[in-house]
């Protein structure tokens, strides 16, 4: 039996996609420090085949008795411990593996930071980070395929959608709660553009890799809905369809502390054979019955 170690996996991609690979007949071993007290992953207990470890990435302690398995994927508010978190913890765990473990890394297509107006960004675009999120990402990126040129790094867009742990803090999910809760938003710099894909399709796009390792491995992938790059104003629009008491006023005083604006080619990794399976519209209605479950903050991550 093939293992695969998350890091993080019980968060809002990783309790996705750990059932996902436990489907698919893989030995998971999760390491996460439960900072937000969440079960996501207590209906994967019974499997026989998953395995958790309560501990803190950034302890090589914790790590390095773990790092002979496969890797897999592995703020400003506590700049500190993101840094360590999401760039340094992952480095060092780099430095144990061996260069014949696959690893497959989740980053963020935030690094593209403001594009060129009408033109997609690719895999070849300049990075220009406008976040330290963004630009730890984009680091560890650079180390891994550094070190481990055989393994591969998935961009992915805004994720979305309902997932065992939940987010709030995310663009879509954070609009259709507004939407579904005061029935109004006031928008700053509306016409900000930016690509989206669903938290189910992220889980598809790593057993895709899985699959494919060999013809895909060494390479970066954008993985969003090619249909999907949109402003701000248009997702509301798109919210409003399924939320018809939905009052969205665009305003022309303040800014957006998120500077990000861009579109993203997601060609490449079609090319390969993968396309998502949920829609944008798919999401918001699932997000829409979701909401009806959820009304309080803890899922916020602020």
């Amino acid at each position: 039996m093939t293992r695969v170690l998350v890091t993080g996996g019980a968060g809002y991609l990783g309790s996705t996609l750990v059932p996902a690979l436990l489907e698919r007949g893989f030995g998971v071993t999760v390491v996460d420090n439960f900072m937000y007290d969440q079960d996501s992953l207590s209906a994967c207990c019974y499997h026989k085949a998953f395995a958790l470890v309560r501990g803190d990435v950034r302890s090589m302690a914790v790590m390095r008795p773990l790092a002979a398995l496969v890797g897999a994927p592995l703020c400003d508010r506590d700049p500190l411990a993101a840094t360590s978190t999401n760039k340094q913890a992952i480095v060092d765990m780099l430095s144990e593996i061996s260069r014949e473990q696959r690893v497959l890394l989740p980053v963020t297509n935030s690094g593209y930071g403001v594009g060129e107006t009408g033109k997609f960004c690719t895999e070849e675009t300049p990075i220009r980070p406008v976040s330290l999120y963004g630009r730890d990402k984009v680091e560890v990126e650079r180390v891994l395929l550094d070190r481990h040129p055989s393994a591969l790094s998935f961009r992915l867009a805004t994720v979305f959608g309902m997932s065992p742990r939940m987010r709030l803090d995310l663009l879509v999910n954070d609009f259709t709660y507004r939407a579904c809760t005061d029935r109004f938003i006031v928008l700053f710099e509306s016409h900000f553009k930016r690509n989206f894909i669903h938290v189910r399709d992220v889980a598809r796009a790593f057993l895709h890799g899985i699959e494919h390792f060999e013809s895909m491995k060494g390479e970066i992938y954008n993985v969003g809905l090619s249909d999907a790059n949109i402003s701000k104003r248009e997702l509301c629009d798109r919210i409003a369809a399924h939320v018809p008491e939905f009052v969205v006023h665009d305003s022309d005083i303040g800014k957006d502390p998120d500077k990000r604006d861009y579109i993203v080619s997601n060609e490449k990794v079609e090319r390969t054979g993968y396309r998502p399976a949920f829609t944008l519209d798919d999401g918001i209605a699932e997000l829409v019955k979701g909401f009806a479950m959820i009304r309080n903050s803890k899922y916020s991550n602020v």
